[in-house]
């Protein structure tokens, strides 16, 4: 909710600003450009809001566009007297007068009321882990390290962190330091990107926070219900997490469309589904089926990916575009594996042993791949597009066709680590 209100300060006509946080509403009458406001506001009011309560979490924002002028007389500036609460119910916010009126003051310092940067490069952050600075040195994070080329890795083996990784606290911050960088550069997305990231204290909450709004239901469980859930499953078992941070590296190693560690948390569906899954997975094991299966479904709905609660996937797995995705109950995908759109490991029988695939590490499976049975990909193999595989594959081999047809062997490269998906189809021919 945004309200204009008018005030008169001497003898010049002034537009301000009210914030509704939710839980406490402030005036404030000064000229602020949009940027500095989209930047600083949800930090100024971060201790007051809690975006998993209910009706919180929204700070909005107005910018006043201009100064109008007293009749007859030379445009000056407004001078605010300091802001103060509204008459609300909410709790009273006064502790954070003093960091307002600093931003107040700054706003009014000498330059123009719509230099962006002038708040920005004088004003600290009241937050660990957010990059201060003018908004021209926001928009220069440091480069992420890339992989080196005399790297010895090899996916085929199994998930391990490499050189170049981020450790959990490097890879917040980093995820943080984004999302400032893109709430000053783009103030329509602050309020969605302090609600997401910005207001919350790491990893596990943020990531718990954006899927439990994802997976939310009227019907079924409401967000604040889902999100405890999260939270409780990344408490009990670290492993989560863990996973969770190879995924969003496999991502940023593998996918050259994405630039960002925030790009893939917040907008690429194949890492927020594997992450719901894996938290139904939990579920699962610690024998709470029926709520596992709910949530199940909603992910299949939602993101278009149906993974069983019972699959087993590995670490360092990259679901590409990601629509169409099915896993089935007894299929095993191993570590560093990347599978792209309308992929199925699809199951065969009726029995109760196991009926699905058996992924082997660092397999490259291409879209619309079909994987029928109880058969073996082996690690470092790579399957073309469109290939209906239902005979085992060995281990480092290439496969195209329907039915699948092995036509080169013991490749001596790591398909996930080039995601080359058009050569090596031709078959080797021996005379």
């Amino acid at each position: 909710e945004v309200k204009l209100k008018s005030e008169t300060f001497h003898g010049i006509t002034g537009r301000g600003v009210i914030l509704y946080c939710g839980i406490g509403a402030f005036s404030l009458a000064t000229p602020i450009a949009t940027t500095q406001l989209a930047a600083h506001i949800p930090s100024l009011v971060h201790s007051s809001i809690s975006p998993s309560a209910a009706g919180c979490g929204w700070v909005q924002w107005w910018r006043h566009n201009r100064l109008l002028q007293a009749e007859g007389a030379a445009p000056r500036r407004c001078v605010a007297p300091g802001w103060a609460p509204l008459r609300t119910m909410a709790p009273d916010k006064s502790h954070l007068m003093s960091k307002m009126d600093q931003l107040i003051l700054l706003s009014s310092a000498s330059g123009s009321p719509d230099d962006d940067s002038l708040v920005l490069s004088r004003m600290s952050s009241p937050e660990p882990g957010m990059y201060n600075g003018s908004l021209q040195h926001l928009q220069r994070l440091p480069p992420l390290e890339q992989p080196h080329d005399n790297e010895v890795y090899n996916p085929s083996a199994g998930w391990v962190a490499r050189k170049h990784h981020l450790t959990k606290q490097q890879l917040w911050d980093r995820i943080v330091a984004e999302a400032r960088v893109d709430a000053a550069s783009e103030p329509a997305l602050a309020t969605f990107l302090h609600s997401v990231l910005l207001s919350h204290s790491s990893l596990e909450v943020a990531m718990s926070f954006l899927l439990a709004n994802k997976l939310a239901d009227d019907k079924l469980l409401g967000s604040v219900q889902v999100m405890s859930l999260f939270q409780e499953a990344y408490a009990a078992d670290h492993s989560l997490i863990k996973a969770a941070m190879a995924d969003l590296n496999a991502v940023l190693d593998r996918d050259p469309a994405c630039s960002k560690f925030s790009q893939c948390l917040l907008y690429f569906k194949g890492f927020q589904a594997i992450q719901c899954y894996r938290v139904t997975h939990w579920l699962w094991r610690t024998g709470r089926k029926p709520l596992a299966h709910a949530i199940q479904s909603k992910i299949s709905e939602i993101f278009a990916v149906d993974i069983h609660p019972a699959a087993e996937l590995g670490r360092g797995v990259m679901l590409d575009h990601a629509t169409g995705i099915v896993i089935g109950e007894t299929a095993v995908v191993g570590d560093n594996v990347s599978m792209l759109h309308h992929v199925s490991l699809g199951g065969s029988g009726t029995g109760t042993g196991t009926r699905h695939p058996h992924v082997g590490h660092g397999v490259l499976l291409g879209a619309g791949v079909t994987v029928l049975g109880p058969v073996t990909v082996g690690a470092g193999s790579k399957v073309g597009a469109g290939s209906v595989v239902v005979t085992s594959l060995p281990a480092h081999c290439v496969a195209v066709g329907v039915p699948a047809n092995i036509v080169k062997r013991n490749i001596n490269k790591e398909p996930v680590r080039e995601m080359d998906q058009c050569t090596d189809f031709i078959p080797d021919y021996v005379i």
